[in-house]
C-alpha cells in the first residue's frame, strides 16, 4: 500500500514530537536527581511523575506513527 504525502507527514510529525517528549523527559529527569541531591524529594518526585506521564505519551505517539493504533 502506497502512503501519500499528508500522511508521511503526519509520520514524521508524530515522530518528531515523541522525541521531543522523551528529550524533555530526560531533562526534567536530570533536574529531579538535583532537586533530590538538594533536598528538596516533594519536587523531585513531581517531576519523576511527570516523567512517568511523558514517556507514556511518547510510546503512544511512537505507536501511532508506525502504525499501531492503541
Amino acid at each position: 500500500m502506497k502512503t501519500n504525502a499528508p500522511s508521511l507527514d503526519i509520520k514524521r510529525d508524530l515522530q518528531g514530537i515523541a522525541s521531543d517528549l522523551k528529550w524533555s523527559a530526560v531533562e526534567l529527569r536530570r533536574i529531579a536527581e538535583r532537586l533530590s541531591l538538594a533536598g528538596n524529594e516533594a519536587d523531585a518526585q513531581a517531576l519523576l511523575r511527570m516523567c512517568a506521564v511523558l514517556r507514556a505519551d511518547e510510546d503512544r505517539l511512537t505507536g501511532y506513527s508506525e502504525g499501531r493504533m492503541a
